[in-house]
């Protein structure tokens, strides 16, 4: 059994990634995938993991989980796929860094599959952005109460996906930064689905479908029917042309309202994420996607 998990992390909208395989779970079941909803998990997962508190599960209780989760015969690979699996946003941010639990608590869904072939994956996000929604999800949204102390420049991806790295002990970690989702996203879909590139993707432009008008979305169509078959980098390039003349701007601009926070403060942690994007993407055990 393979056993694909999408972490995906508060702000990079996880939620999309399970609504796109489940518009394609006809071919998926048809070829051995099934994606498992997550109604369907609600409670099964935390209780295993509450009773394990990080051990692995046994092969019984294993079975029952693969019970619990799975309606399809004949199953090779079971995707799973939602945000609250790395932790409320509330345990996201604290002076230990970004995402401080991640690790721990990846290894520990990991570990409910011991005899599976395990591989996590997750979108990440320049801080700049991300901290504000982490503090927006919270009980009490309070910059001052939530960071108290805390300098928003030490919250970086780098430490946070060493740790990861670290705890998935030499399980295969597939990352891409949110910001590139447009661009990447049928490569993304495929790869946690392990659906071939010549498999039609059902709701592949939904990302693009958010971010331009009704004519651009038709110009876009247009071009990829008029180019045939098309290699992914010829794909994104036409991607990037039509984002760049036809982008919504009130869907690619974000205003940050982070209180007290300068034009200069987000230049450094924007800069700062740049480089941890690079140290991510050349660290061992992570598959990095692109454009």
């Amino acid at each position: 059994m393979q056993v694909a998990i999408h972490f995906g992390t508060h702000g990079t909208e996880p939620e999309r990634m399970i609504r796109t395989l489940m518009e394609n779970r006809d071919w998926l079941l048809a070829n051995g995938v099934e994606v498992v909803p997550p109604g369907r998990y609600k409670g099964v997962l935390d209780e295993a993991l509450s009773s394990l508190k990080g051990g692995e599960a046994p092969p019984e209780m294993e079975d029952v989980i693969y019970d619990a989760l799975l309606e399809a015969d004949n199953v090779q690979r079971m995707v799973l796929s939602q945000a609250s699996l790395i932790g409320a946003p509330v345990r996201c941010l604290s002076d230990s860094g970004l995402f401080p639990q991640a690790g721990a608590r990846m290894r520990a869904v990991a570990a409910l599959f011991p005899s599976a072939e395990v591989e996590v994956s997750l979108a990440i996000q320049n801080p700049a952005l991300q901290i504000p929604h982490l503090v927006s999800r919270m009980p009490d949204p309070s910059f001052e109460r939530v960071l108290g102390n805390c300098d928003p420049r030490q919250l970086r991806w780098g430490p946070a996906m060493q740790r990861i790295v670290e705890a998935m002990q030499g399980r295969r970690v597939i990352v891409w930064c949110y910001e590139d989702t447009p661009l990447i996203w049928p490569e993304a879909v495929r790869r946690i689905a392990r659906m071939p590139a010549d498999v039609p993707l059902k709701s592949g432009l939904a990302v693009l479908g958010d971010l331009l008008p009704p004519e651009g979305m038709a110009e876009l169509k247009e071009a990829l029917t008029k180019s045939g078959r098309l290699t992914v980098d010829a794909r994104r390039a036409i991607f990037a042309e039509m984002l760049g003349r036809h982008a919504k701007p009130e869907a690619v601009r974000q205003e940050i309202t982070a209180p007290g926070w300068t034009q200069d403060l987000v230049d450094e942690i924007t800069d700062a994420y740049e480089e941890d994007v690079a140290l991510i993407a050349a660290l061992p055990g992570v598959e990095f996607l692109s454009p």
